[in-house]
């Protein structure tokens, strides 16, 4: 009975010590498993959401919801004026548009400095309608209405010239444009708070337009007219030369004086050839 008891306790002990045994190999597998998950999730880079370029974005595009796509991008990487948030892309309450200010690629970061702030300008081309182009005109002082002119006004563009053709030869100041839009005087399209002497402004004007603006401007010269806010006035054809603006009429020709009528007679006498006046008889 000892002997069976003996046997069994020693059983006890071999089985005791081979689950010790293989416990521990099990939970140093584990511990080693578990350091090495830690060593990978420190390698790990963390990251932080961007908004990138859904396709390729040109210059003056509006910037729309589905062109930008949200990535994971690394946190210590992020170039700065990145933006993370859609609401602050594209804010709820704000109807104006965002402009592409820098052409970018496909996936590059929508960054502050590559679009404009909401209903933000960037300059004429946004200001030009389809099929309408920018033409420059050289003022001065007079011309230019002594500086008052400012982006978004519009003016009457009169052409002053010699015109050597037909009955109509002389010099004339003739309205070549009316109510024509000004985008820019001199290099600044934005508005201005005092008078400023300009010598060139732009005006936008289509093809056929820029065609004919730029044959005044080289045969004559070009003033500006200030149109007032609100005028819709129709104008008609406008000239004016030196005779109606003075208000002079055309000499009349001198009458041609009758050329008195005579008649004669040649005779001869000896070698001498001699006129005898008579009267005329037709």
């Amino acid at each position: 009975m000892r002997m069976i008891f003996g046997l069994v306790l020693v059983a006890g002990m071999a089985l005791a010590g081979g689950a010790v045994y293989m416990a521990k190999n099990y939970i140093g597998a584990y511990q080693a498993e578990l350091a090495r998950a830690q060593q990978n999730q420190k390698a790990v880079v963390p990251t932080q959401t961007v908004y990138v370029a859904n396709r390729p974005l040109k210059y003056g595009e509006v910037l729309k919801e589905e062109d930008v796509r949200a990535v994971a991008w690394p946190q210590t990487a992020i170039p700065e004026g990145t933006f993370s948030d859609m609401a602050v892309i594209f804010p709820e309450d704000e109807e104006e548009v965002r402009l592409i200010m820098r052409a970018m690629e496909k996936d590059e970061a929508i960054m502050e400095v590559k679009v404009t702030e909401p209903g933000e300008d960037i300059g004429l081309t946004t200001r030009l309608e389809r099929g309408m182009r920018a033409f420059a005109i050289r003022v001065d002082v007079a011309s230019g209405v002594s500086g008052f002119l400012r982006p978004g006004d519009r003016v009457d563009i009169y052409w002053t010239g010699s015109i050597n053709i037909g009955p109509d030869a002389g010099e004339v100041t003739k309205l070549i444009e009316s109510a024509v839009s000004l985008i820019a005087v001199d290099q600044n399209d934005a508005e201005l708070s005092s008078a400023q002497i300009a010598r060139t402004v732009t005006v936008a004007v289509n093809p056929n337009q820029v065609a004919a603006l730029a044959q005044a401007q080289s045969t004559g010269k070009l003033s500006l007219s200030l149109v007032g806010a609100g005028d819709d006035t129709q104008l008609s054809e406008i000239e004016v030369d030196q005779v109606s603006l003075l208000g002079l009429k055309e000499a009349a020709p001198a009458p041609i004086a009758e050329k008195k009528r005579e008649c004669s007679i040649r005779t001869r006498r000896g070698a001498e050839v001699v006129s005898i006046p008579i009267p005329c008889t037709n």
